[in-house]
């Protein structure tokens, strides 16, 4: 329990001007608005603790933006031009465009001067992309792993003192709204007091992972973890997910590395515990499965996905939503850990 620390007065909570609203698409998608340039234009955005950069949509991106707010420098009085390449990779390709500057509004903060990415190809995503309600990309991952070395917006949110505590939280609703506090915690949304670990790595938000059972039994060896905001599920090795499933009785979707199971044998499905720094956090069946619905048909998606991370950064496990949904998180930049409180 060495590494575990129970903070019984959470940090203030500053409620004017600093929270976002989380719009929730099915529990599967979790997005929000900021505003790019002068006069300010609204995005759609995911913020996603495990990406660093941000990136919206230009007025050169084609069909696939179609639905899309697009960012115009013609438009906006705060423009400043970089015109550096930028291009990330994503599963099926590359998302690309060029680098620029201007003003960045989340939460009615202002990060000045914030240097972006605004992109014409978006491939690498795609139908998700097409069919998806954000528009961009807002990373809230360490500077270490920002492409180009570009400061992410919180950071720049704090070195412009535009936030009294280094540090944000995400309440997700369960099919609901939920919110994203800037500079603080928002007490009304989590009971109990919030425990925090270490964070072991400044790239993703990564802590050690100290065991992942499944129905009392070990179910993963894996030592590590990253919380992520942009990661729906909770994704693991193959061989530990693949054999959850089995146990589950949950039935592959070929191809995607996702699992299926019977909405009517949910309610008897075995408990998922996973401990971090000696707390141990637990889910039962209708927490860790999504249900979803087509054209008024019901399916229920077994929410975990089979996913490598070679060494030396894997094996790991990813925390998604479905952790985030049921454990309040705080990420605290200033002193380097994660705080969780059951949510309220």
């Amino acid at each position: 329990l060495g590494d575990i620390d129970v903070h019984p007065r959470p940090p203030t909570f500053y409620a004017s001007g600093r929270s976002v609203v989380i719009s929730d698409y099915q529990n599967a998608q979790y997005f929000g608005e900021i505003q790019i340039g002068t006069p300010p234009k609204p995005f759609k955005v995911i913020f996603d603790t495990g990406f660093s950069n941000l990136w919206v949509p230009n007025t050169e991106c084609g069909f696939a933006c179609l639905l899309k707010s697009k960012y115009d420098a013609s438009q906006s009085a705060t423009f400043k031009p970089n015109g550096t390449i930028f291009s990330i990779m994503y599963g099926s390709g590359p998302v690309s465009g060029h680098l620029s500057y201007d003003t960045v509004g989340v939460g009615g903060l202002k990060a000045r001067g914030q240097e972006f990415a605004e992109v014409d190809t978006v491939t690498g995503l795609g139908l998700a992309y097409g069919i998806g309600r954000f528009d961009g990309i807002l990373g809230m991952a360490f500077p270490a792993i920002s492409v180009d070395g570009i400061s992410p917006v919180f950071q720049s949110l704090v070195a412009q003192k535009q936030v009294t505590e280094a540090l944000f939280a995400f309440y997700l609703g369960n099919h609901a709204p939920g919110e994203l506090t800037l500079g603080g915690v928002d007490p009304k949304h989590f009971v109990g007091e919030l425990k925090y670990v270490p964070v072991t790595s400044d790239t993703y938000w990564e802590t050690a992972l100290h065991g992942l059972s499944y129905g009392g039994a070990k179910a993963s060896a894996a030592t590590k973890c990253i919380l992520d905001t942009g990661t729906s599920v909770l994704a693991g090795p193959t061989k530990d997910v693949a054999a959850i499933a089995a146990k589950a009785g949950a039935t592959p979707v070929l191809g995607t590395g996702e699992f299926m199971i019977d909405c009517a044998a949910v309610d008897s499905l075995p408990e998922l515990d996973i401990t971090l720094s000696g707390n141990t956090f637990k889910f039962k069946g209708s927490e860790y499965v999504v249900k979803t619905s087509t054209f008024g048909q019901e399916a229920c998606l077994f929410g975990f996905l089979g996913i490598d991370v070679p060494e030396p950064r894997g094996p790991l496990w990813i925390l998604g939503d479905i952790f985030l949904r049921k454990y309040y998180t705080v990420f605290d930049v200033a002193n380097n850990r994660m705080g969780f409180a059951e949510a309220a």
